[in-house]
Parts: structure tokens; C-alpha cells; sequence
């Protein structure tokens, strides 16, 4: 009985969290309007594991697959994750709110040769 009450638990309880890998946090995090008044109604909030997704796929022209393999973690996370990006961007762009990177479940990598590879700006800035 006890046996099937634990399964009964282990099912429902959601899995835990797995961190995404990021090479480097971004060197600027806020981005918009020069003359906009900054407020919770004029912010669009990116965290640093979506921006990792845009500069990754975007800017080092990896697949989805690459890209999920860099940041450790399944396919369908990134594909989830660069979607949203992608639309907080736009939501950015075209009602003229400031673009706030912040906060996210990641971890910062160790550099190339500890699991980093292509894209790793940590090694090509000589980061530590």
C-alpha cells in the first residue's frame, strides 16, 4: 500500500528544475527608448537563458539543436525559449518599450574545454 501511495506522489510532483548553460551574462541589460519614463507598463523583463537563446541561434547562427546541446538542455526547451525571446523582442521593438535582461534559471559555463565549445564568449573574450 505504502509502495503505491510514494508512485502515487512521485507522479504528480513536477520535475525539478534543470539549469540552463550561459556563457557570459550580457554587457549591457536594458535596451529601448532613450526618453521613455521607466516603469512596470513600459518594461518587457528578458531573462539572461532567453537572450542566451537569441545570441546563440541569431547572432552565432546555431540550430535550435546546437544550440540546446550549448546550453544543456532538450530541443523543445530551446525551441520554447527562443520563441518567447523572439517575442518579447518584437513587443520591444514595436510598442516602444524599454528591453530589460534580468534574472532566468541559468548557469554561467567555465569556459571552453569544460563542456563550453563554438559560441563561447567567455573564451573568445579570454573571461574567467
Amino acid at each position: 500500500m505504502i509502495v503505491s501511495i510514494r508512485s502515487e506522489v512521485t507522479k504528480n510532483m513536477p520535475r525539478p528544475m534543470k539549469w540552463r548553460k550561459v556563457c557570459c551574462l550580457p554587457k549591457s541589460s536594458k535596451f529601448g527608448p532613450l526618453d521613455l519614463k521607466v516603469d512596470d507598463e513600459n518594461i518587457v523583463r528578458m531573462t539572461v537563458d532567453e537572450y542566451e537563446a537569441i545570441r546563440l541561434i541569431d547572432l552565432e547562427g546555431f540550430t535550435q539543436e546546437e544550440c540546446a546541446k550549448q546550453m544543456d538542455v532538450a530541443r523543445t526547451t530551446v525551441q520554447g525559449i527562443y520563441a518567447e525571446a523572439r517575442k518579447k523582442i518584437a513587443e520591444s521593438l514595436v510598442n516602444g518599450k524599454v528591453l530589460l535582461i534580468e534574472g532566468g534559471e541559468y548557469r554561467l559555463c567555465e569556459g571552453f574545454g569544460n563542456g563550453c565549445g563554438r559560441g563561447c564568449r567567455r573564451n573568445r573574450h579570454g573571461w574567467r
